[in-house]
């Protein structure tokens, strides 16, 4: 959603801002249109998915039935992968019109620009991960 208020910009041009423009409206509205994109493009591939299945091919070798078992089964688990995104990017979207995007919600730091644009989806900054991530090494969690 672009306003005349809220121009979309370039990654160059987003990197180039101030810290102290961190996450204000131009910022929120590129994020905005980057999620909403992938959301999309999600829903897309899962259509996509479902009329692929739909199709229903008789074969009567049983090497290549299995071939075509294990390609919906690696498709199924593609989706399913995807499905779990969706749910991170549309959790993003509301965290956009909270006002808590780009916010680590452990420790109330900036995610970063550069990490969002990576991951989008990131609710933690990479220092808050990357403890998260020992943690669970370390305990198993």
């Amino acid at each position: 959603m672009t306003t005349a208020k809220t121009p979309i910009i370039t990654e160059a041009e987003l990197l180039a801002m101030p810290e102290d423009d961190y996450m204000n409206a131009v910022q929120l509205a590129f994020f905005r249109v980057r999620l909403q994109e992938l959301e999309k493009e999600i829903l897309a591939n899962a259509g996509e998915t479902t009329e692929h299945l739909r199709e229903t091919v008789v074969v009567p070798d049983p090497a290549d039935r299995a071939t075509i078992e294990e390609e919906h089964a690696l498709e199924l688990r593609t989706r399913d992968r995807e499905r779990k995104l969706l749910k991170k990017v549309q959790q993003s979207l509301q965290k956009i019109d909270n006002g808590e995007y780009g916010w680590c919600e452990e420790t109330g730091d900036p995610i970063g620009l550069a990490r969002l644009l990576a991951r989008p989806t990131a609710f933690l900054s990479l220092e808050a991960q990357q403890r998260r991530e020992l943690k669970q090494k370390m305990f198993g969690d």
